[in-house]
């Protein structure tokens, strides 16, 4: 209060990847009894129970059965590890923020803050096991490592257009993507928009989120232009990876409302325009110990760095046993049509270490001596082993990474971090992270467990010990690991070859949390109860449907009122035209009448397709009480008669005059 704050709020993250507020002020009224009757003062006044604890409608937030209308108290608690913040609001007042979790009568989960809390602890507690048999200690002595924290850096994509033509278009404004056009003539296909010159309504709205974004305290680092036109990048330094989840959508709140303010809207949605890049948010994961050290730190040498190696084997391992739930963190029906082309990762889940690293666990494997990658820092760029004469004496020596960069990978290593690309830009990160640490988790106890085995009855593996261990799990994980083209045809083919999942629609992806692989593991880690997991499916199956039921309805009510009738009203104009050019000797076959008959077809084509979104929804409502079904049925009717619809739509747009045109097209959105 002595910052301002005239309200508070328990901020917590429902299963919506967004977040939810309630504001209560800080008023409060003291009553004192005279003789005179009721005094009523007013004072500011704020509890220990109402920092620690409030109570909202559990019910009215998604809880896949486990709270309903007759049983609906729900908690929030503060999370003491995510700092407070306070925002300004309106007419001087401010609000205090107190990150929390959020959890029903009975104790369960019903936010993503609290699993992803929980798999960090279990990250930690294997990770400190495995540290405490390689790193050793004096007899009697504490273990070297006592905690161990997952890091994050989350690189947000986003579009930005301008708010007024937003508003003229239904399918933005109520289901985040275009649901009709074309591409205009230019689009990225001259690569001058990456990293090219911010425009300057742009960079106001950049540099003013920056600025709010640096006061709550999140440490905004980086910012660019992204390949499609009109889309950016803004990027933080990498922090604990709650912290990181709660500054991420932080980030995306604070844009949003500074767009608003500079007649912008920021559009998150993965796939907004069909044709040029979609959006991601690029996961940029590590482990750093208690002491500072970065576990994913190769080093100079990464060869003879065991640990390196054992974390590494760990980590290849747990992408190998679970790679198919982790393809299930990062489904929904906005990421799906982003996955698999234009620089997003395929849905085939495969890790990309780069040369480097590849012959490092090759040698291994093999038991040969490893080619001679250890050199400097700092080196003279080599290429195939030949120095690159730059023939300017004026610039210096740079250094070179060890490894190259596969944007076809959704799972990267990048140096000293993975970076997990297939996240969508509009989820919540909270999802994907704390799946990604669950099975690094199991992982790592599946390795400290093998050398055990190994070590047998001696007080610390020898580097023997550890080296048969590391060959043991890089045999195991040579399927996961893939250095080429994830786009290309033959890869899928390779994959099907190597036993990896190929999860092609988001009610498959959504059946992995039933595996019992995968359950079990995250039941016995304790991250998930089966109630939990059971809710979460269930969850995800009716998002889906009703996002799709809501794209379908959109798509259907802006084809049957806008675009039909402006249709028949070019026409309309069309025809008139033709019958006064009739009257003119020699107009029969006028352009007029050609461009007018060349209409017909599309136009009783549009009107069929509208028929067949009527009778795709008709057969999602015929399902009652089946989410799962439900969301199969979306996937199988809506989606074709969408698809169908909208090709329609797009040819019949190359054929309308734009005057008659009832919505912005791409080249008018593309381009301020």
């Amino acid at each position: 209060m002595d910052r301002g704050a005239t309200h508070f709020t328990h901020w917590f993250q429902p299963q919506t990847d967004t977040t939810a507020e309630k504001h209560d002020a800080f008023l409060s009224l003291k009553s004192t009894f005279t003789a005179a009757g009721e005094e009523v003062t007013a004072i500011d006044a704020f509890s220990g129970s109402q920092l620690l604890q409030a109570e909202p409608d559990a019910s009215s937030f998604p809880s896949g059965g486990m709270r309903s209308t007759f049983e609906a108290r729900g908690y929030t608690v503060w999370d003491t590890t995510s700092p407070m913040f306070i925002q300004e609001g309106p007419h001087g007042t401010s609000v205090l923020y107190i990150p929390s979790v959020f959890i029903s009568y009975n104790g369960d989960a019903l936010d993503e803050k609290t699993v992803l809390l929980r798999s960090t602890e279990q990250v930690s507690k294997a990770c400190c096991d495995l540290l405490s048999l390689i790193e050793s200690v004096p007899v009697g002595a504490q273990p070297r490592t006592s905690h161990v924290f997952t890091t994050l850096g989350t690189e947000q994509e986003y579009f930005l257009i301008d708010r007024s033509l937003y508003s003229l278009r239904p399918d933005l404004k109520t289901t985040g993507r275009t649901l009709v056009g074309n591409l205009p003539p230019k689009h990225q296909q001259m690569d001058d928009h990456y990293f090219g010159r911010v425009p300057s309504k742009v960079m106001a709205t950049m540099s003013e989120a920056e600025l709010e974004l640096f006061r709550l305290g999140v440490p905004v680092k980086t910012r660019h232009n992204e390949v499609a036109p009109q889309q950016f990048e803004l990027a933080p330094i990498f922090e604990e990876a709650s912290l990181a989840v709660d500054h991420n959508l932080l980030t995306m709140d604070v844009l949003s409302k500074v767009a608003h303010k500079n007649k912008l809207k920021v559009l998150f949605h993965e796939k907004p325009f069909k044709g040029i890049n979609g959006s991601g948010k690029h996961c940029n994961w590590s482990m750093s110990t208690d002491h500072g050290e970065n576990l994913l730190d190769p080093t100079v040498k990464p060869e003879t760095n065991y640990r390196f190696l054992l974390i590494l084997v760990a980590i290849l391992h747990a992408v190998h046993q679970h790679g198919a739930l982790l393809r299930t963190s990062i489904a929904s029906s906005s990421n799906e049509h982003r996955l698999g082309a234009q620089e997003a990762p395929p849905v085939i889940l495969s890790c990309f270490l780069g040369e480097h690293l590849t012959e490092v666990l090759n040698s291994i494997e093999e038991s040969r001596p490893i080619k001679n990658f250890s050199v400097p820092n700092v080196q003279t760029i080599k290429l195939g082993g030949t120095a690159l004469d730059v023939k300017v004496a004026s610039l210096p020596s740079i250094s070179r990474d060890l490894t190259d960069r596969n944007r076809t990978s959704p799972f990267a290593f990048t140096g000293n971090k993975f970076e997990f690309r297939a996240v969508g830009s509009k989820q919540s990160p909270a999802f994907p992270v704390t799946i990604l640490n669950a099975a690094v988790a199991s992982a790592l106890q599946d390795v400290s467990a093998a050398l055990r085995e190994q070590m047998g009855d001696k007080p610390f593996p020898s580097d023997a010990d550890k080296v048969a261990v590391i060959k043991k799990f890089i045999s195991l994980t040579k399927p996961i690991r893939f250095e080429g083209d994830g786009y290309s045809e033959a890869w899928i083919h390779e994959a099907e070859k190597r036993g990896l999942p190929n999860i092609k629609t988001c009610p498959e992806a959504f059946a992995q949390l039933n595996d019992p692989v995968h359950s079990n593991m995250l039941t016995k880690l304790g991250i998930f109860s089966k109630s939990e997991l059971t809710s979460r499916f269930f969850i995800m199956n009716e998002r889906y449907a009703k996002d799709l039921l809501v794209e379908a309805n959109t798509m259907r009510t802006m084809l049957a009122q806008q675009i039909l009738p402006a249709v028949f009203e070019y026409r309309g104009s069309l025809a008139k035209s033709v019958a006064l050019l009739n009257s003119i000797p020699g107009e029969a076959d006028s352009p007029e009448l050609v461009a007018l008959k060349s209409l017909t077809p599309l136009v009783k084509e549009l009107q069929q397709s509208i028929i067949g979104i009527d009778e795709a929804i008709a057969k999602i409502h015929t399902i009652h009480d089946d989410a799962v079904a439900e969301a199969e049925a979306a996937q199988k009717y809506i989606l074709p008669a969408m698809s169908a619809a909208r090709d329609a739509a797009d040819r019949l747009e190359t054929q309308t005059a734009n005057a008659y045109y009832p919505v912005p097209t791409y080249s008018e959105l593309l381009w301020f």
